[in-house]
């Protein structure tokens, strides 16, 4: 097996949104991963390298003093001049400059083009120029059919946005270049969609207000009916590497996913899955006032193109993400979201005998970490006043005829069960209600403090018991909880524990799934004791996680 030497790539501000991306993705490919396996012969079978290989190793600028950690990265260039930048790029068989995010850095992906190709004779080893474009350059195009998506095989007609103009000037040089000696100074342009997924940069805005939970509907700035080309970033850098093992005959290529969803599509999936589920169409010079978009970012949201990406498709094998696009793949991207963000639900239950302050130490909690505070009786009053709009509704939009239904014969049921118990529910009843709003996008997003339920071992089964996750031999109810609503902290709160034998029944369900009530002695209400109970609690939950005391109006994020 032939030992191969891995590629060496810069990439230009790594620490941003794309170029980091893209920088991680390549620095966790092996030798060999972008090959047809089909097209790999008997010979070259034999020469391929041991398995796990490193095929690139990772260099570039970052543009801000930031001490975030970039282990995957080799090394980080701080105020590098002209001289010096040129030196570390000389010593990189592949230079990759990403103009989607940042103009300021058009001059020097321009710069760095231009003098690589002067240098080009003196070259050791052949080199690569990647320009990480934008479809903005596309954005002006006129179609002869509007239902005929452009291709990257007619990229000669585009017509950029006004603001877009100095990228296409580069596309063309950067193009241009790549003619003069193509063995050893090849260019190429990729064209990406609008980038998604890891953490959301363009779409972070309604991302974040959906997930805030602040405002009852989403905002749609202009119609919403424009078509908008995107691309999940990981996707973005697989074609990337792809361009890199491969080396194409062709020099432009688009890269979007073959989605074409509008505008209004996708908010509507982003309100629906991390927010009310509803948006609300604004004129479009609204969005100056967010704070939170760029004039760059703005534009790229109007954005009308039906794309298809014709050569990804002939040329390469791409293991594609979500290659049907964001809407379809919401779930996967609202997770990624929550996991680049850290915006992970704390999810406490307190339980404990009458009287014990379950309350006051729940509305703590919720204070500190800012949760969802959940009680029996709010919640089965915010239950039936929902119920009951949703029967008066006349909003086609907000209602349908099936959820109206449903809706009609829940309250029926609630006020009916709670007429027969002296104003109480029926404990399947009472776990719908619970369970349902456990559920819903707020106490998913950030979490809750379920205050003094479940009572009882049944109630516990109900409530958490998840049909999803079922064994296949349907035996193991107890080891079928759902893990979207299981609190991972119990706080038992026991004043006279030998007393409280109800709430042991429940805390031996939580014992059996390996989670173990945390019991905490209430000795007095005086309050250096009720802070020191508190210290503890703040202990064992640990940090927050969401977006801190600035989030309703912090910037970009």
């Amino acid at each position: 097996m032939e030992k191969v030497t891995p590629k060496r790539v810069f990439i230009n501000n790594i620490d941003s949104y794309a170029s980091k991306c893209v920088a991680k993705f390549l620095c966790e490919c092996v030798v060999g991963a972008a090959v047809d396996p089909d097209a790999v012969t008997e010979k070259e079978e034999e020469r391929k390298p041991h398995s796990g290989a490193p095929a690139f190793q990772v260099v570039g600028t970052v543009c801000d003093a930031c001490d975030e950690d970039r282990p995957h990265v080799l090394e980080e260039y701080k105020h590098l001049n002209r001289e010096e930048l040129l030196s570390k790029l000389m010593d990189c068989d592949v230079v990759i400059y990403n103009i989607t995010q940042h103009a300021e850095q058009l001059e020097e992906a321009c710069w760095a083009a231009s003098a690589l190709h002067n240098e080009m004779e003196g070259f050791s080893r052949a080199k690569m120029f990647i320009l990480v474009s934008t479809v903005m350059t596309w954005a002006w195009s006129k179609p002869v059919d509007p239902d005929v998506p452009f291709t990257d095989e007619i990229f000669w007609r585009r017509r950029a946005h006004p603001s877009f103009k100095q990228h296409m000037d580069l596309e063309k040089r950067v193009v241009k270049m790549g003619k003069t000696n193509r063995t050893m100074f090849s260019t190429y342009v990729v064209a990406s969609g609008l980038q998604y997924g890891l953490g959301e940069q363009l779409f972070h805005f309604f991302f974040k207000t959906s997930w805030l939970g602040q405002e009852q509907e989403i905002p749609v700035f202009g119609d919403g009916s424009n078509i908008v080309p995107t691309i999940h970033i990981r996707d973005l850098a697989s074609v990337i590497q792809n361009v890199i093992e491969h080396q194409p005959k062709p020099y432009y290529l688009l890269a979007v996913d073959s989605s074409n969803n509008t505008m209004e599509e996708i908010l509507k999936a982003v309100s629906s899955s991390l927010g009310p589920g509803r948006i609300q169409k604004r004129p479009f010079e609204e969005a100056y006032l967010t704070q939170e978009l760029s004039v760059m970012e703005m534009d790229s949201l109007l954005v009308n193109l039906r794309m298809e990406a014709v050569h990804l498709k002939e040329l390469f094998s791409i293991n594609w993400l979500c290659e049907s696009g964001l809407v379809e793949n919401m779930e996967l991207v609202v997770e990624e979201y929550q996991q680049s963000r850290g915006l992970l639900p704390i999810r406490v239950c307190v339980l404990g005998p009458p009287a014990v302050g379950k309350s006051l130490v729940s509305r703590q909690i919720c204070e500190h970490y800012k949760l969802h505070h959940i009680t029996l009786k709010d919640t089965i009053s915010q239950t039936i006043a929902q119920l009951e709009d949703t029967v008066r509704s006349v909003d086609p939009d907000a209602v349908n005829e099936d959820s109206a239904a449903e809706a009609k014969e829940l309250l029926g049921s609630l006020k009916e069960s709670m007429e027969q118990n002296g104003g109480l529910l029926e404990d399947p009843l009472l776990v719908k209600v619970v369970k349902d709003r456990l559920m819903s996008n707020p106490c998913r997003n950030q979490g809750f403090v379920l205050d003094g339920f479940p009572k009882t071992y049944e109630q516990a089964k109900e409530l958490f018991y998840s049909e999803e996750q079922e064994s296949e031999d349907g035996t193991s109810q107890i080891s079928s909880f759902s893990r979207k609503i299981m609190p991972e902290c119990v706080l038992s709160l026991d004043a006279h524990r030998e007393n409280n034998m109800e709430d042991e029944s429940v805390g031996n369900y939580f014992d059996e799934l390996d989670t173990t009530p945390l019991y905490l002695e209430i000795s007095s209400s005086e309050e250096p004791d009720c802070l020191l109970l508190m210290q503890k609690i703040l202990d064992t939950l640990g940090q927050p996680r969401n977006y801190g005391l600035q989030a309703g109006t912090s910037g970009r994020g």
